[in-house]
């Protein structure tokens, strides 16, 4: 069940004068949190703004003795909310409300699982990539960014154990142009039997990409969607996106509580906001 904490901030590491990682004391939330899930942010007291963000876990903070001390939020300053958020200081206080959605699945311990990000996208795969670890899987993680300095924590995924696959726009590290030339190259050039488990988060063409891609070789993939969210509960109806499932026509879902994670082949892509 989820729970409403007043979360102390613990640290804010500033990447750039845009992106941050937010650290907060929240122990109640860690221990029922899984990969994939997010938690509702109430930035800031007062009106402005009026509603809470969603943000997805970033990482899972532990004690010395491994017990749950709190979770990180990767965010990007665009409007208000995330502006209060990159402002923080250590001793803040911000209302935490978490965990929320439907988590990522975990493959079986004989297969592949390639992480797919875009930007800011990467949020979800750090708790994702350590749960794969822990099961003895080596993920791969193929990171796109517009530039070489915008592939944040890079470092992090490549010292636990991940392989790292780079793509940036202008190709100043890895392959010139999007996420999808590492991973196309991948999918083309795999001859291993062993399943394969797909993961993706980013910007809207960006996911819908790869998940035609990945139908091309006949897989699917799992996305998390970065829908706006006013409640985090199902109540308000602001994150509705169409989905096309057996036996139904298709028909309008809450990704707060029906996703965040869907599968990729279930999207209506051509009715999703851009």
């Amino acid at each position: 069940m989820p729970v409403d904490v007043p979360a102390h901030v613990l640290s804010n590491t500033r990447l750039s004068p845009d992106y941050n990682v937010v650290a907060l004391a929240a122990p109640e939330i860690v221990g029922t949190a899984r990969p994939g899930q997010f938690v509702m942010v109430k930035t800031a007291a007062g009106l402005e703004p009026l509603l809470r963000r969603p943000f997805s876990i970033f990482e899972i903070l532990r004690e010395p003795d491994g017990q749950p001390k709190g979770i990180t939020l990767l965010n990007k300053r665009i409007g208000v909310g995330t502006s209060q958020l990159y402002d923080l200081e250590a001793g803040d206080r911000i209302s935490v409300l978490g965990p929320l959605g439907r988590p990522f699945t975990l493959p079986a311990a004989d297969a592949d699982a390639w992480l797919v990000a875009g930007g800011v996208g990467l949020a979800p795969f750090a708790t994702t990539a350590e749960a794969l670890l822990a099961a003895g899987l080596t993920p791969t993680l193929f990171y796109g960014a517009r530039r070489a300095e915008d592939l944040y924590y890079a470092d992090w995924f490549a010292t636990r154990g991940v392989a790292v696959v780079y793509a940036t726009e202008d190709g100043s590290r890895g392959d010139r142009g999007f996420v999808t030339v590492p991973l196309a190259r991948a999918l083309d050039e795999r001859r291993a039997t062993r399943p394969l488990h797909i993961y993706v988060c980013g910007p809207t063409p960006m996911m819908r990409a790869v998940t035609e891609l990945a139908s091309r070789h006949g897989r699917d993939v799992e996305v998390s969607l970065e829908q706006t969210m006013g409640c985090g509960l199902g109540g308000c109806y602001s994150c509705v996106v169409r989905v096309r499932e057996d036996g139904r026509t298709p028909h309008f879902v809450r990704s707060c509580i029906a996703g965040p994670v869907f599968l990729g082949s279930t999207i209506v892509w051509d009715e999703l906001a851009h």
